[in-house]
């Protein structure tokens, strides 16, 4: 007699199961990037938001599906890196609402989680397109509304389903151009289909099921610095004990965020309290923890808590490390701040002379996830705070760390590249107010053209183009304009191409693998074919990219 309903262990197991399958799979996820080259990383992203609910999840023994679903839900949230997996975890998120109280589902309500997951991850895309992750999410929706009509079976159920989703992500393939002439079908499609698979096999196997031990090291770690701890000794620390944890509240109101806010303010400080629609996430340093998990458990159960008595931590740290940071640990008030994401050494001191509070690492080789970007949010001491992704595949996972932020008024600048990024930092004027302020450097970004530099992880043909794993490639924005054999060769045709009359400025930012005399020579060749340009030559430091180039 097949299985007719799923709880919360189940749903645990099939997460984990599904998290497991992706992170396998999660480098054939990434070579389906449209684009052959080497930070083509939607696998990576949507394999660590998954894990980051996966290991919610396996921390929680609760037999309710709808316990289990909502810290997935948070997990992912919190852990979602990159467009995919921001996606990723609104369908997570929408599921969760759906199972919302209940203990378990049978296939119809199944059906109805489904749905409410599509519909969820839709609106959270401003212009949502098919061909992507959502077109497989819905046909995922759409199949599981005949699926439940048609068997009380969820192991049939899910075969119908991943079948027919299955027939969809082939068709992804016609219904972007892009697919088309790359040749292949959505890497985010492909990705959610190998997370549901995963569940599948579980389910036949009926078998527990552990997060891969080499997942676990999967999060990204901040560098800290703890270069002064010396000159503190471990009892002068006022706040002795870091808690963390979640409060399972669905639907907190302002009036409860503001009187949690207060309490913990008068119990310790570094406080971080960001909430969704299922949770309220708490970070603070107090004293008396006790009191601090008293009075949240007056507001609903907690999950994932964690004490450490940071005066243990700080002599161990002073005994084993000498490392720095390149961020302070709490910058001075100040009106407004300014984060933003750096995809090189160079380019993090370019942006702190700038004017930049935080420097997030991160950009086209390592997305970072809402929780980095709720980590540097909260170490800017700044009512109002301008966040610069510098990255496409970054700006929803800005926009969701700005909708968890409570306490400060988050304002994300659409930058899709680093030199758009300094163009609007360049832009920003004091005197002007907020809206005023995301004006100008909107309006700075529009006359900046970004060209870059790579070489092809795959064979592929883009754009008319023959390409070769291990070419260089030449782009503009986001069109192939080179392709050659040598890297210099390349450089020259794509800013040839690039830089017409109008152009005024041409600053070259030279990544790590390339030397400066090599770079001098790109300079040289741009002041000699453009003397009506004024050239500036700058030491980025980003990895994998050889130029990145701002013409404007």
């Amino acid at each position: 007699m097949g299985l007719k309903s799923i709880n919360g262990h189940i749903l645990r197991r099939l997460i984990i199961a599904g998290a497991n399958e992706l992170s396998k799979n999660k480098q054939l996820v990434d070579s389906l990037n449209v684009f052959p080259v080497p930070d083509g990383d939607t696998g990576t992203n949507m394999s660590l938001t998954i894990i980051s609910a996966a290991k919610e999840a396996e921390k929680n023994m609760s037999e309710s599906i709808s316990d289990i679903a909502s810290v997935c839900a948070s997990g992912a949230l919190r852990g979602a890196r990159g467009n995919s997996g921001v996606i990723l975890s609104q369908l997570i998120r929408g599921f969760s609402k759906a199972v919302n109280g209940k203990d378990e589902i049978d296939t119809v309500g199944l059906s109805e989680a489904f749905q409410k997951a599509a519909q969820t991850a839709y609106k959270a895309v401003m212009k949502p397109k098919e061909g992507t992750i959502l077109t497989v999410a819905s046909s995922c929706a759409q199949a599981s509304q005949n699926a439940c009509l048609e068997t009380d079976d969820i192991e049939d159920f899910l075969e119908y389903v991943i079948k027919e989703a299955d027939e969809t992500l082939l068709k992804t393939t016609d219904m972007l151009p892009a697919l088309k002439e790359a040749g292949v079908v959505d890497a985010g499609g492909k990705g959610l289909l190998f997370i549901l698979k995963g569940a599948l096999y579980n389910l036949k196997s009926g078998s527990d099921a552990v997060l891969n031990t080499e997942n676990k090291n999967t999060e990204s770690t901040e560098n800290i610095d703890i270069s002064a701890l010396s000159t503190v000794k471990a009892e002068d620390i006022k706040f002795g004990y870091c808690t963390e944890f979640f409060i399972l509240k669905p639907n907190a109101s302002e009036k409860e965020l503001d009187d949690l806010k207060e309490f913990l303010l008068s119990m310790g400080d570094s406080l971080m309290l960001v909430s969704d629609d299922e949770v309220i996430k708490v970070h603070v340093h107090t004293n008396h923890p006790g009191l601090v998990i008293e009075k949240a458990l007056k507001m609903g159960a907690l999950n994932g808590l964690k004490i450490d008595n940071m005066r243990i931590q700080h002599t161990n740290k002073i005994d084993f490390s000498n490392s720095a940071s390149k961020n302070e640990e709490k910058s001075e008030p100040k009106k407004r701040g300014f984060i933003s994401v750096s995809a090189g050494s160079g380019f993090d001191e370019i942006f702190k002379n700038i004017g930049v509070d935080y420097v997030i690492t991160g950009g086209q080789t390592m997305n970072p996830s809402t929780e980095d970007i709720l980590k540097a949010i909260d170490k800017v001491n700044a009512e109002t705070i301008f966040v610069l992704p510098n990255n496409k595949n970054i700006i929803l996972a800005s926009q969701q760390a700005a909708k968890l932020t409570k306490d400060k008024n988050i304002i994300v600048i659409g930058t899709k590249s680093v030199p758009e990024g300094i163009s609007a930092m360049l832009n920003y004027d004091d005197s002007m107010t907020d809206e005023e302020i995301k004006e100008s450097m909107e309006e700075g970004m529009e006359y900046i053209k970004t060209l870059s530099v790579t070489f092809a992880v795959r064979d592929t043909v883009l754009d008319g183009k023959e390409i070769h794993e291990g070419d260089f490639i030449g782009m503009l924005e986001s069109s192939i304009v080179s392709v050659e054999n040598e890297v210099a060769k390349c450089t020259e045709e794509l800013i040839k191409s690039s830089v017409d009359d109008d152009a005024e400025v041409v600053t070259i930012y030279y990544g790590e693998d390339v030397n400066e005399s090599d770079a001098e020579k790109i300079k040289e060749y741009v002041e000699t074919e453009f003397d009506h340009c004024e050239v500036e030559l700058h030491y980025g430091g980003q990895p994998l990219y050889y130029y990145l180039i701002s013409v404007e």
